[in-house]
């Protein structure tokens, strides 16, 4: 499918990290963006220099997400494409023991379910409803293809460290549902696949030494170093223009494989 000035998209968590770099390729290469996230001064910020639409969005909340596509597609018209990118992280064990006190406790129940809340149903009920939108158009390729969705899991899905359960669970969830979504939707031409990306440089490393980022880079078999966001970009873009991608989920990881911590 192309994408071109008559192509309406939407972008989760599109005002940093991945989904921003999505959102920057999408508006160069002409379609009309809608950036869904939380920050609103940041989105605000991008969406003024990108000329898109921002709509703040808490991609857990039905009312939040129904009333986000509302204002994407009054400004944009339905969306063709829609790239799932908002996502959250929060490490802890299922059980640990502490050092100091022998005090036994087990990962917090509220924060597993915020986790899954997020990144695994936040995920399903914005491509849920974008899918529904897709299936009111028109075909616009040759093999009637209506629209393309693009979901985010993570490599810590199949190879989850210490501390991860409820994240690598959640994103193992997301490239679980990639091939049932894809052939849900496969007779009205709407094709589902997931990006699968290894160590990327985002906002959550921003917050790690130099020296640490630059230790998780050198894992990395070739290139060793961080991911680009504009990579991950990149692949997007091309899973939207090659219509036999489907179904599919896709590492995106310098041929890294995380080891248990």
């Amino acid at each position: 499918m192309k994408i071109d000035q008559d192509t309406s998209a939407i972008v989760t968590g599109g005002a940093s990290g991945l989904g921003e770099a999505t959102a920057r390729m999408l508006s160069k290469a002409g379609a009309k963006v809608a950036l869904l996230d939380m920050n609103a001064e940041r989105g605000e910020a991008l969406a003024a220099e990108l000329s898109c639409v921002f709509c703040k969005t808490d991609v857990t909340d039905e009312a939040s997400v129904d009333a986000a596509l509302s204002k994407a597609r009054a400004a944009n018209g339905q969306e063709r494409i829609a790239v799932n990118c908002a996502g959250i992280a929060i490490g802890a064990k299922t059980a640990s023991r502490k050092r100091d006190t022998g005090e036994v406790l087990h990962h917090s129940i509220d924060d597993f379910v915020r986790v899954i809340k997020v990144n695994l149903i936040g995920t399903f009920q914005v491509m849920a409803k974008s899918a529904a939108g897709m299936l009111t158009l028109d075909p616009v390729t040759p093999d009637g293809g209506r629209g393309v969705i693009v979901n985010t899991s993570s490599v810590a899905g199949v190879e989850g460290q210490i501390g991860q359960v409820a994240y690598s669970a959640s994103k193992a969830g997301v490239a679980g549902m990639t091939l049932p979504v894809a052939r849900d939707l496969s007779r009205d031409g709407v094709r589902v696949c997931a990006i699968m990306p290894g160590l990327f440089h985002t906002p959550m490393f921003d917050t790690l030494p130099e020296e640490a980022r630059a230790a998780l880079g050198a894992s990395v078999p070739f290139p060793s170093r961080l991911g680009n966001p504009a990579e991950f970009a990149q692949l997007v873009e091309h899973i939207v223009a090659n219509d036999m991608l489907n179904g599919e989920t896709i590492r995106l990881d310098g041929a890294v494989r995380l080891a248990p911590k």
